[in-house]
């Protein structure tokens, strides 16, 4: 089984659909998927989260929450503020290390340091409970740049492997920043930059999510399935 956690600069940069794209490029290459979302905030019980969304694209079913709370906050303070129970880090390492499928991805909440329950752990924490590297998804435009040297440089210092960069939404019509990072990134970060989503991609039928999702990805094979 291979892992491979997602996380973002920050949040609203793209990570479900990246994920899912992920999900669907596994799938694309014969071999089995499972996604777990340790921590989903503001969303009431019964609604469609994130993993809902990653179903709707790709069909995946072998899909794990641990814990929803409907504030749209960090998932230790969302959790706190509804008087629910926190995360335990050994729990979410033993959740992710007991789904069966060839990969596991697992996608954060946020950026890189949010706190997920118990501790103050975070994503980082989880990387190193399970071994597994850190796929980084971020912006295409202004700002891009100094959000994903820290995120890089945090887990650099931290010892968790960073995988890559995945832009979680190309525009359209790309401006001149946007386009200057499609070389800056990797050189900014010393780290590659494995793909980009096309802006809208959430937005596609599953055959047609499904069907274009590995071509939005350069070298991902050896990520996924190292």
């Amino acid at each position: 089984m291979s892992v491979l956690l997602v996380t973002g600069t920050s949040t609203d940069v793209g990570k479900t659909i990246v994920t899912a794209a992920l999900a669907a490029t596994v799938r694309a290459s014969g071999r089995s998927v499972a996604v777990c979302k340790p921590a989903q905030t503001g969303v009431a019980p019964g609604e469609p989260g994130d993993l809902e969304e990653i179903a709707r694209l790709t069909g995946v079913e072998n899909l794990l929450e641990l814990a929803r709370y409907p504030e749209p906050l960090a998932p230790d303070v969302a959790a706190r503020r509804s008087s629910m129970p926190l995360l335990r880090l050994e729990d979410v390492c033993g959740a992710v290390s007991a789904l069966d499928a060839d990969v596991v991805l697992v996608e954060g909440a946020g950026g890189l340091l949010v706190r997920l329950g118990i501790g103050g752990f975070t994503l980082v924490d989880v990387a190193r409970g399970v071994g597994a590297p850190v796929l980084v998804v971020c912006g295409a435009g202004l700002g891009t740049l100094n959000h994903s040297a820290l995120t890089v440089s945090t887990l650099e210092t931290a010892g968790v492997w960073c995988a890559g960069l995945v832009i979680g939404s190309w525009p359209s019509a790309p401006d001149t920043a946007a386009v200057s990072n499609l070389d800056e990134l990797p050189s900014v970060t010393s780290t590659a930059l494995l793909g980009r989503l096309p802006e809208g991609a959430g937005k596609l039928s599953e055959p047609e999510f499904t069907a274009a999702a590995p071509a939005w990805f350069d070298g991902i094979e050896d990520v996924l399935f190292r």
